[in-house]
């Protein structure tokens, strides 16, 4: 018996993987993060499958739930909101079933950024003005960062930088920020991004602070600050060139 750990995607039912939704219709058990996870895709699952809510489940419980079912028999379902490949929790999860000898196997999803690109109707990487995302966080209330990871550090490279679970922290990282990049950087903030209530702001970040502070967005958001988010003037990509065919 397997554990699958499926990404659910930013927030819109229909944004979830084939893969993963052929799974979920196929798992007995399901544990998922009422909180953050469409209802919706719940139905997916089969007719009388055990459907288990973690969000006020420790990380022992929900371990225990995952070892019961596969001792019964059944595969699992763990759905994450997201991909899984950034702050999902999932690593220490995963240390844990491997102790148990458990199974487990992993199902990515659309990540937030992602989403919030799509809904800014921008590409993060834009010829001679951005080729690199940086993807990171604050720490106040959460696990500290790794030496060397601060706003100031990671924004000396002026890179599009992608902050997750930071929009209650806004005014503090536009402090830490504005040195490297400027007041006049380009900045949004995307929240619920590709969900019915999805809000996008628009700034600098000069301006983007006092506009999520307005719209009172404090979770489920993400900023972006770089020059590629409102870029005009760069060359076409080498990749669809003349030139290059020319050469090829």
């Amino acid at each position: 018996m397997t554990v699958h750990f499926i990404g659910a995607g930013p927030g819109a039912a229909d944004l979830i993987t084939v893969r993963g939704q052929r799974l979920l219709s196929t798992c007995r058990v399901c544990l998922y993060a009422g909180s953050l996870v469409p209802a919706e895709l719940l139905d997916s699952c089969p007719s009388g499958a055990r459907l288990v809510d973690t969000a006020q489940l420790t990380l022992d419980e929900i371990v225990a739930e995952c070892v019961a079912a596969t001792r019964d028999g059944h595969d699992v379902a763990r759905l994450h909101s997201g991909d899984l490949s950034l702050y999902s929790a999932v690593a220490e999860q995963v240390r844990r079933l491997q102790a148990e000898g458990i199974p487990y196997a992993m199902v990515p999803g659309v990540p937030a950024f992602a989403a919030a690109a799509a809904a800014l109707g921008r590409e993060l990487t834009v010829p001679t003005v951005s080729q690199s995302v940086i993807l990171t966080r604050m720490a106040r209330e959460a696990t500290a960062m790794p030496e060397g990871e601060d706003l100031a550090t990671l924004g000396a490279s002026r890179a599009l930088m992608v902050l997750h679970l930071a929009t209650h922290l806004i005014h503090e990282a536009v402090a830490e920020l504005a040195p490297g990049y400027g007041a006049d950087c380009p900045a949004a903030v995307v929240a619920f991004a590709s969900q019915p209530g999805e809000i996008v702001l628009r700034g600098t970040l000069g301006t983007i602070a006092d506009q999520v502070v307005a719209a009172g967005i404090r979770r489920t958001a993400v900023i972006l600050v770089g020059r590629s988010l409102a870029a005009e003037q760069f060359p076409d990509s080498h990749l669809y060139s003349a030139t290059r065919r020319r050469d090829s």
